[in-house]
């Protein structure tokens, strides 16, 4: 174990980490108790834009940091409702920090990155050319994430052996190896190593004090597992547990970084629900912001699908992440896998119980990117899982009031037990579905009818719906479903729109009557309803 720094070396020293979210929270916390042994005067603290863009007091408190930072590090800031606001702190600071590590953000802050003689808003010259002719095709393709992750690997050793600029340079990129691979281990090292390197003015006795391990490595794509040994590993077989015949199998995609950082319990509880219904459960992750690569590693074999359903818990777009999305690229893949496509999420940028209290439910940012972005690859049915908690301990995101255990963080992401074994029931229900015979499959399409009650059923604008649904369903008889097609379109919009509306007193065909006493009685959440719309059943269509 290294020594700590002497009593005359222990001078005040602030390293502020600002960032998207708080999955490195609870490695850097737990972190922080090994650093403030070795380095008494220490302040380490990590404020992350999923807290501070909706909390005043919490952005204030971040632009406090900034302005006595002296080793300051922003990574992942490239929404302008996050970056904006501090743009001016971090600029103000700048030039009077002991150092500045800006990364994988937007242009506007990447440049304020001031390490030593590393000047990231000077023009490129010396070691930065060099990097510029080295780093090849921008390309998105299915493998520019693994080259980059290479060439990452390969800039320190190269640059090792060029002296001047070139070393501080090596430093930002090692600085960004132990960043990408955010476990507690690495954490710790990166302040170390930046410490030891630019601490100056009155911490300048620090500099060559303190021993600094290289980045730890980790799996580029691999599976993981809680209760595998070792959590995670590049092999498959690992996996506890083993396929039984007609199992179906899960594929969940989930964020490398949060598995390093070992703040995964959203990720456990979600895969504690999928295996409770009986489903083999294969958690795949990959490093950087393209899936394709573990999905083409883990669940395609010589051209074929090894799943039955993916679900995507990561809550950004398959090829792109939080940062950009490829819609094409990912709908290629998904054609590949044709299996069914579900994007689920934790709220990341609100608690469980600020979600639970809103009437908005979730933040524009988060309908964005969690959503509306997936839903352009061609995910369905968006669900949230889990989230941070308010106070770390019981949460009231549901009726549930799930007390989780104490923790050194109280940033950690927890499941929501009730909405996970909802979605494990959802995917469950999907997977079976696709492995039985589609003459048994019982499938409802829904049509156009807006405004509703005002006979509009099948009347969009300058779309042939009746047509469109006639031709789907001629092409379903074919495919093997058992479907009774009319003759004609307009016997299908008769069929639909007349049947025996009027007998009924309806709008349009009844296919079934359900007693209003029967409805009541089944539905679940009665009381949440009732509590928000009045005593059911209502008076439309009641009867």
């Amino acid at each position: 174990m290294q020594k700590p720094t002497s009593a005359d070396n222990a001078s005040k020293l602030n390293v502020v980490i600002v960032t998207m979210d708080t999955h490195v929270a609870s490695a850097t916390d737990r972190a922080r108790a090994t650093l403030k042994r070795q380095i008494p005067g220490l302040s380490l603290r990590v404020h992350a834009a999923s807290e501070f863009a909706s909390d005043p007091k919490a952005l204030e408190r971040c632009k406090a940091d900034i302005a006595t930072g002296d080793i300051i590090i922003a990574t992942m800031l490239f929404l302008e409702d996050h970056f904006l606001p501090l743009l001016p702190d971090l600029k103000a600071r700048r030039d009077t920090c002991d150092a500045m590590i800006c990364a994988m953000s937007a242009g506007e802050v990447t440049k304020l990155t001031r390490m030593g003689k590393f000047d990231m808003s000077a023009p490129a010259s010396g070691a930065m050319a060099l990097l510029k002719k080295l780093r090849g095709n921008k390309g998105k393709t299915a493998t520019a994430g693994a080259s980059q992750m290479k060439m990452l690997r390969r800039l320190p050793k190269i640059l090792k052996f060029i002296p001047g600029t070139a070393q501080d340079v090596r430093a930002y990129f090692l600085s960004l190896q132990y960043w990408l691979a955010g476990s507690e281990d690495n954490m710790a090292n990166m302040v170390r190593f930046l410490i030891d390197r630019y601490a100056d003015g009155p911490r300048a006795a620090l500099r060559g004090t303190l021993k600094s391990l290289p980045p730890a490595e980790y799996p580029e794509i691999g599976v993981y597992h809680p209760h595998m040994e070792g959590r995670v590993s590049e092999d498959m077989s690992k996996l506890p547990g083993k396929p039984t015949l007609g199992q179906p199998t899960i594929g969940l995609l989930i964020l490398r970084s949060y598995v390093l950082a070992d703040n995964s319990g959203h990720y456990d509880g979600m895969i504690a629900a999928l295996e409770a219904r009986g489903l083999r459960v294969v958690p795949i992750f990959a490093t950087g912001l393209d899936s394709r690569p573990a999905i083409e590693k883990y669940f395609l074999q010589d051209g074929q699908t090894t799943i039955d359903a993916m679900v995507s818990l990561s809550g950004f777009s398959l090829v792109g992440g939080p940062a950009y999305n490829d819609a094409k690229a990912a709908a290629d893949i998904l054609g590949r896998l044709d299996v069914p496509y579900i994007a689920a999420h934790p709220v990341e940028f609100q608690t469980l119980d600020q979600w639970q209290d809103s009437d908005r439910g979730l933040l524009p940012v988060e309908s964005t990117i969690m959503v509306a972005i997936p839903e352009l690859d061609g995910c369905t049915g968006p669900a949230v899982y889990g989230g941070r908690v308010e106070g770390g301990s019981t949460c009231k995101g549901c009726a549930r009031n799930c007390t989780f255990p104490a923790s050194e963080s109280n940033r950690d992401m927890q499941v929501c037990a009730e909405r996970a074994e909802m979605l494990a029931a959802r995917v469950e229900r999907l997977a079976r579905l696709r492995r039985s015979e589609r003459a048994d499959r019982k499938v409802g399409i829904v049509i156009f009818n807006f405004p509703p009650n005002a006979g509009n059923t099948g009347t969009a604008a300058y779309l042939s719906v009746f047509e469109s649904l006639h031709n789907v369903l001629k092409g379903m008889r074919r495919g093997g479903y058992q479907v009774d097609v009319p003759d004609t379109v307009d016997d299908l919009r008769n069929a639909i729109i007349e049947g025996n509306a009027k007998h009924l007193g309806a709008l349009a065909n009844v296919h079934a009557r359900v007693p209003t006493d029967k409805h009541v009685r089944r539905e679940r959440y009665l009381r949440d309803i009732e509590a928000q719309w009045g005593a059911a059943p209502g008076r439309q269509q009641s009867d």
